[in-house]
């Protein structure tokens, strides 16, 4: 076989997503680590469908030029399952550098992101993640690690903000899973409402998990709770609303970007209908995107998810990174994301130093049982 036809059939099986490890030297590996299975996996499922359509369009355009040449380099994807599970985790962590990955979107969950970027810095991967808010994981000082979504030390006030200013309750409770991200924007939530001189009667955490929320329930109840903030995952607020409406709570509810997602409906049925949440932009709204829309839904893909687009942005400043260093160097490569500023459907990407974005607005929906969420954040 002649070597333009062996390229040609290559190029090709890259472009349709067939692996192919006999060409894995001249391909630029990225690692999309996320939760495949699990109690969130549908997150995972936005995080690997958005990751993956850059990978395919900038393939599509070339590939990423890495050494300062011609002709690009093809981007191949590498998964990996963590399920949103510290311990396992780890274990991908250290198969990613085991396998020689060098770039990694990921992980989801903060739970799981932060004991894997202390091995991404620490063994020389860059680590981009679009979904993980809690501050700690940018807050030690590391140089490879990154964010393409916003932190809860920014969304945390937005919901306190707007509960005290918008929705005015009279006796509020603040929920969480006591996991590093539920209970971080549920604290975070806490503090706003008390600046602002809005009384947390009940603050309290629950087990990820739990099924039965009678006793919390009657606990609200007693308390004459008029409003909850709840801080963690859809799984378990989506029970808590529908249980809550059964008991006869007559509460308003709210959550961060982690219970945004079609299943607290699936979960909650009519009880989710007026649930608030705080989420990213709807980026699929944007019209300047309606082309990227369209290559989601000839997929059969839905590009509505939170952690879509910032999955795909976060590709696009890898790639970018690479291109502008003109090097696969690592470290070089975090040098030029951390100089540079990144045109994404996400808008217009630059970091600070600890690898967090200079701008990223979180915005209040409304949730809707059977309808499109509608947007409530003032203008």
């Amino acid at each position: 076989m002649k070597v333009s036809t062996l390229s040609k059939l290559f190029a090709a099986l890259a472009l349709a997503g067939v692996a192919s490890h006999s060409f894995a030297a001249d391909t630029i590996k990225i690692g999309i680590a996320g939760p495949k299975t699990g109690p969130v996996a549908q997150y995972g499922d936005m995080q690997f469908s958005g990751a993956k359509m850059a990978i395919e369009q900038i393939n599509a355009k070339g590939g990423v030029d890495g050494k300062g040449g011609v002709d690009g380099k093809l981007l191949e994807a590498v998964e990996y399952d963590d399920a949103c599970d510290p311990k396992q985790a780890v274990v991908v962590a250290n198969k990613v550098v085991n396998d020689g990955v060098k770039f990694v979107v990921g992980h989801l969950c903060s739970s799981s992101t932060q004991p894997a970027s202390d091995i991404y810095e620490d063994e020389g991967v860059i680590m981009v993640t679009p979904a993980a808010t809690s501050p700690e994981i940018t807050s030690r000082g590391y140089k490879m690690i990154f964010r393409t979504i916003g932190l809860d030390s920014a969304q945390g006030p937005k919901a306190g903000n707007y509960i005290a200013d918008y929705v005015k309750p009279k006796v509020v409770a603040v929920i969480h899973d006591k996991q590093q991200y539920g209970e971080g924007i549920a604290s975070a939530v806490k503090k706003t409402l008390e600046t602002k001189g809005v009384k947390v009667a009940v603050f309290e955490g629950i087990n990820a998990g739990d099924k039965d929320f009678s006793s919390l329930i009657a606990k609200l109840k007693q308390n004459n709770v008029d409003f909850v903030y709840y801080g963690g995952y859809h799984p378990e607020l989506g029970l808590l609303l529908r249980q809550a409406q059964e008991k006869g709570l007559k509460a308003g509810f709210m959550g961060p970007e982690g219970v945004g997602n079609d299943s607290i409906s699936q979960i909650a049925k009519e009880a989710s209908e007026g649930l608030l949440v705080t989420l990213p932009k709807s980026f699929d709204q944007d019209p300047g995107n309606v082309a990227l829309v369209d290559a989601f839904k000839a997929k059969k893909e839905d590009p509505s998810g939170p952690f879509v687009f910032p999955s795909y942005a976060a590709v696009q400043v890898i790639a970018g990174g690479i291109d502008a260093a003109k090097s696969e160097d690592p470290a070089k490569v975090a040098a030029a994301i951390h100089a540079g500023t990144f045109k994404t459907p996400t808008g217009d990407l630059s970091f600070d130093e600890k690898g967090d974005l200079k701008d990223f607005k979180f915005v209040v929906y409304q949730w809707h049982f059977g309808k499109p969420k509608t947007e409530v954040s003032p203008q």
